[in-house]
């Protein structure tokens, strides 16, 4: 078959057919994203300026990082494309939460040390056949190589939402891209790593060889029901509020709005008591200390927004800030 596959495909079709069928059979052209998706894309930016500066030996002050984050948020802001369907929540509160993940990322992380990327937004192409029929694809975060030598396939999530390590190690997303992954660096040793930068918290799981041979079976299987299908019927839910093509569906009606739904301001705020339990691993548990570094006033329009930066030290040593422009 000619179709390259994606974990988000897949999840198009499992989640809604209906929506599939819009997005990747009609290519049905949206010009707007939900808010969630702006910050999400904002959010990654910056992680990947970040990890690339840090990959050359040079290490942003949290205030550089920050006020990065707002520079791209208000360039690229444009309130007729960017929805915000939970009305109750302000423009600035999604930026506001933004800026959580990013300190909550670079204070846990900091003097960012612990391995070696591999890979930062690395394109992955794989079979999952021996005959290359079934093919997938995807972007990894950051590819990893850890002090015990294990390859770490990471991924940056802003959702509040944090899954339970049972669904972890389920997961299909990092496990197929483990299977690229091992294709392309000839790993032997794999975590897969997840960050959920909102929570500040870190999970980790494992995949045998035999549980990838599974679900290298059951994505061939999944992608065969999609090839079959011919009817995309709808699956109205209430993520439907979210969906960029509820104007032509002819379910939308029947699925709960989002107005209808109890307020979400709290995912907004700090992070409530009531967090899933650690697993049995969790990396990096405690913060290390972050030195102060005053925060520079934003410059003058035209003038070159900056991440400060540290020069390259001997192995063991940690980095300490100058100045480099941003590329």
């Amino acid at each position: 078959m000619s179709t390259v596959y994606s974990h988000s495909r897949l999840a198009s079709f499992e989640n809604c057919p209906r929506q599939f069928f819009y997005r990747y059979v009609e290519k049905v052209p949206v010009d707007t994203e939900s808010i969630e998706a702006f910050l999400g894309k904002r959010v990654h930016e910056v992680l990947e300026r970040l990890n690339r500066f840090v990959e050359r030996g040079m290490v942003p002050s949290l205030g550089k990082v920050i006020e990065r984050f707002r520079t791209l948020w208000t360039e690229q802001f444009q309130p007729e494309r960017v929805r915000i369907v939970r009305g109750e929540v302000s423009q600035d509160s999604y930026r506001e939460l933004g800026e959580r993940c990013l300190t909550n990322h670079y204070r846990r992380n900091y003097p960012f040390d612990e391995g070696e990327s591999l890979g930062i937004e690395q394109h992955v192409t794989f079979p999952l056949d021996a005959d290359g029929r079934y093919r997938m694809r995807g972007i990894v975060d950051r590819i990893v190589r850890a002090r015990d030598g294990a390859v770490e396939i990471h991924d940056y999530k802003t959702g509040r939402w944090v899954p339970t390590q049972s669904d972890l190690d389920q997961d299909r997303q990092l496990a197929l891209y483990q299977i690229g992954v091992e294709q392309s660096y000839g790993a032997t040793s794999v975590r897969l790593v997840w960050h959920y930068l909102q929570r500040d918290q870190v999970r980790i799981s494992t995949r045998t060889a035999e549980q990838l041979v599974a679900l290298r079976e059951a994505t061939m299987q999944l992608i065969d029901r999609i090839e079959a299908e011919s009817d995309f019927d709808p699956r109205p839910s209430t993520l439907c509020s979210w969906c960029e093509f509820r104007d032509l569906c002819p379910a939308a009606d029947a699925a709960p709005r989002a107005r209808d739904l109890p307020p979400r301001n709290a995912d907004l705020a700090a992070a409530p008591a009531a967090i899933p339990p650690e697993p049995a691993v969790v990396a990096q548990t405690t913060r290390k200390p972050v030195p102060h570094f005053p925060r520079s006033e934003p410059k003058a329009s035209g003038e070159p927004q900056n991440f400060p930066r540290s020069e390259p030290k001997a192995s063991g040593e940690i980095t300490r800030p100058g100045q480099l422009r941003l590329l």
